[in-house]
């Protein structure tokens, strides 16, 4: 195991930085238990002279638990169901995904 590889468990492993979600492989089947880190930052656009900013849902989440995280994919985290949206994308160790999240 690599130092990165350990330091990630580590980070995924404490209850302050993550949690237990269900992941759904294509939205659908019996789900499997991951531990995950939400974030949920605003995401601020231009349109023309105005300036918008949307709320939204990130995950990050060990490449180790989830091999092929897609598009249509789906985790309920805290009770509430959320659809990946987009193509997620891993680190450049290739250790955590990210994806963003909409409500499912």
């Amino acid at each position: 195991m690599s130092i990165a590889s350990a330091a990630i468990s580590a980070i995924f492993a404490d209850p302050n930085m993550a949690a237990d979600a269900t992941w759904y492989a294509g939205g659908a089947g019996a789900g499997a238990t991951v531990r995950v880190i939400t974030r949920a930052p605003d995401m601020i656009s231009g349109y023309g002279s105005a300036r918008l900013v949307a709320d939204t849902m990130m995950i990050d989440v060990r490449a180790s638990e989830i091999t092929a995280l897609a598009d249509g994919d789906e985790f309920d985290v805290a009770g509430t169901r959320y659809a990946v949206q987009g193509e997620p994308v891993r680190d450049r160790e290739q250790l955590v995904w990210t994806a963003e999240l909409v409500p499912a």
